[in-house]
C-alpha cells in the first residue's frame, strides 16, 4: 500500500473513530442557579439532582451550581430560564407569580396546616395542574421544591401580636400576595432582592424580614437581627425551573430522567428544611436570637380576614377551599 493510501486509510480512520466516539462524549454540561448557599436546602437540592441525573444519564447530562445568586437574583434567573441565558433554576415562588400568576394561590398566608398538608396538595392533581400551566408562560417546572414555613425576625422588639409588628418595615419577597397581607397587619412591606438583604438589614434600611429557619441560618441573619418569633405564617414552596430552549431539544426519555432528577432534588430539598426546620432554632438561640415561640396565631388569621376575602375574589373561593381541606 502506497504511502499516500496508509494517510487516506489513516484519515479515514481516525473519522471514524470520532463518529463513533462522538455519541459517547456528548456530554452538555448545565448552568443551574440559585439563591442560597451551597450548604443550604437549594444547594443539597440541586446536588442530589445533579447525581441521580447523572446516573440515570450515564453521564450525558451534567450539572454545574451557580450559589448564592453567581447568575443574579431570583427574578432574573427566571427570566434567563425564558430567553435561555440559563438552563436550570432552583427558585423560590416569590417572583414566579410575575411569570406565571396562578402560582400565587400558594402564597396565601395560613393556606396549609403542616408540611404534610403541603406535599400532598402539592404532590397531587393540585400541584400537577399549576406545573402543567408554566409551558404557557415560557418556562418548564420540573417539580416542587420546599423553603418551608416563613418566620418573622426583627432587630427592634419581640413579636407575638398583630399589634406587634405595626409601623415595622419589613423586607418581603417581590409577591403581591404576601406585600398585601404584610399592608393588612401595619407592616411597611419593603419589596427587595434576597441578594441586597443582609447590608440593608445591617444598615437599618429595614427593621426586619421573614423567611424559613433554613433560610434565616444559612444567610447568617443572627449577626442582624436579635428577635425571632415562629409566627409560620406562610408556607413556602420553592420550584425547580428549566429553560424551554433546552427541554424542547429533548427526547421524551431524556426528559424523563430530567423529571425524575428533579424530583430527587426535591425530596433532598425537603429532608433539608425539616432538619433545619427540627433543629436551626436552637442554633439561632445559640448565636444570641431571642425567641418567641408563643405566638397569638389566632389572632394573626383573625387580622388577616379581611384580605382572605380579596384573595377569595382574586382565586376563587372554590379553589382555595380545595386547598385548604385537601386529604380531610
Amino acid at each position: 500500500m502506497s504511502f499516500h493510501h496508509v494517510l487516506k486509510a489513516g484519515a479515514l480512520a481516525a473519522v471514524l473513530g470520532a463518529l463513533t466516539l462522538a455519541p459517547a462524549n456528548a456530554q452538555t454540561a448545565l448552568k443551574l442557579g440559585y439563591s442560597l448557599a451551597p450548604t443550604s436546602h437549594y444547594g443539597v437540592g440541586a446536588t442530589a439532582m445533579a447525581e441521580e441525573l447523572a446516573r440515570l444519564s450515564d453521564g450525558r447530562f451534567t450539572i454545574e451550581q451557580f450559589p448564592a445568586n453567581a447568575l443574579g437574583g431570583e427574578r432574573e434567573m427566571v427570566e434567563g430560564a425564558q430567553i435561555g441565558t440559563v438552563d436550570l433554576v432552583i427558585t423560590s415562588t416569590g417572583p414566579v407569580g410575575n411569570f406565571v400568576p396562578s402560582v400565587l394561590i400558594t402564597d396565601i398566608p395560613f393556606l396549609f396546616r403542616d408540611y404534610e398538608h403541603a406535599h400532598a396538595v402539592l404532590d397531587g392533581e393540585i400541584g400537577q395542574a399549576l406545573l402543567d400551566e408554566f409551558p404557557q408562560h415560557g418556562l418548564i417546572a420540573l417539580a416542587w421544591g420546599e423553603n418551608g414555613f416563613r418566620n418573622l425576625t426583627n432587630g427592634v422588639r419581640p413579636i407575638r401580636t398583630p399589634e406587634d409588628t405595626r409601623g415595622l418595615k419589613v423586607r418581603t419577597m417581590e409577591n403581591q400576595v404576601h406585600m398585601r397581607a404584610f399592608q393588612e397587619l401595619g407592616v411597611l412591606p419593603t419589596p427587595m432582592a434576597f441578594p441586597e438583604l443582609f447590608t440593608a438589614l445591617q444598615q437599618g434600611t429595614v427593621d426586619g424580614q421573614e423567611n424559613p429557619i433554613g433560610v434565616i441560618l444559612s444567610a447568617n441573619f443572627a449577626q442582624v437581627q436579635q428577635h425571632l418569633s415562629l409566627t409560620q405564617h406562610v408556607y413556602s414552596p420553592a420550584l425547580i425551573l428549566m429553560s424551554p430552549m433546552i427541554w424542547d431539544g429533548l427526547s421524551e426519555e431524556e426528559q424523563g430522567w430530567f423529571r425524575e432528577a428533579a424530583a430527587a432534588g426535591a425530596a433532598a430539598m425537603r429532608a433539608k428544611v425539616r432538619e433545619d426546620a427540627e433543629n436551626g432554632v436552637a442554633q439561632l438561640k445559640s448565636q444570641g436570637m431571642q425567641v418567641v415561640e408563643d405566638v397569638d396565631r389566632a389572632a394573626f388569621e383573625a387580622a388577616l380576614q379581611p384580605v382572605f376575602a380579596e384573595f377569595a375574589q382574586r382565586f376563587g373561593q372554590d379553589k382555595i377551599d380545595a386547598i385548604v381541606n385537601y386529604g380531610q
